[in-house]
């Protein structure tokens, strides 16, 4: 029996690949114009759950690895405001989604994100923030999704949790944390290997409730 549910970010609670990819283009006009490389949403979708520094190897390989890696830090920084100030794509269904299983399990957040990115997504849905009780992400920690998973789990004292996200590295994270992976399937990745699979948020309440 379930006592907390962790979940995902990005392809799980909401899409921000077209925010990212109007900042991205805009911060490549003004600083970088000599590079004529345009990112786009479906670009950020397949790299989004890895860390910036391989996002931004996979995005601009016409300039050294080194410099595409501070140029995906250095974008984000202003991507993280314009998403707490406009918001992106929440996936249909999380507000009663939340507010129903937050009644019966524990709630968390874990994200390849770096600092800031979390906070947005509450700023900009405040509503949600009410659900969760604990969140981690390697910006703060110095960690990857697998150890991050196991601290939240050590910190709160989960017994019997679980994690929802919708990437291949999902689910090797929760695999190496050792506990059940539920494949968000409307999400961004195709993932082979889970212990339970939903099409929609809904759906995650259906299978709980």
């Amino acid at each position: 029996m379930i006592d907390s549910i962790i979940l995902d970010v990005d392809g799980t609670l909401w899409d921000s690949t077209p925010e990212f990819a109007l900042v991205f283009n805009t911060m490549l006009g003004k600083k970088y114009p000599e590079i004529k490389e345009k990112v786009t949403a479906e670009q950020l979708r397949n790299v989004f759950g890895l860390t910036l520094d391989v996002i931004g190897a996979e995005l601009f390989q016409s300039v050294p690895k080194k410099q595409a890696e501070q140029m995906a830090y250095e974008f984000s920084e202003q991507v993280y405001p314009y998403l707490a100030e406009h918001g992106a794509m929440l996936y249909e269904g999380w507000k009663e989604t939340l507010n129903a299983l937050s009644k019966k399990y524990k709630l968390f957040i874990v994200s390849n994100c770096q600092e800031g990115y979390i906070q947005c997504f509450f700023k900009a849905y405040p509503y949600l923030e009410q659900y969760f009780i604990d969140f981690e992400y390697p910006g703060r920690s110095g960690k990857l999704k697998a150890d991050n998973i196991k601290m939240v789990v050590e910190r709160n004292h989960l017994k019997s949790p679980i994690y929802v996200g919708d990437t291949k590295g999902d689910a090797k994270a929760a695999k190496e944390a050792g506990i059940p992976f539920i494949y968000a399937r409307y999400g961004f990745g195709e993932v082979r290997e889970y212990d339970d699979v939903i099409d929609s948020p809904i759906e995650l309440m259906s299978r709980f409730l």
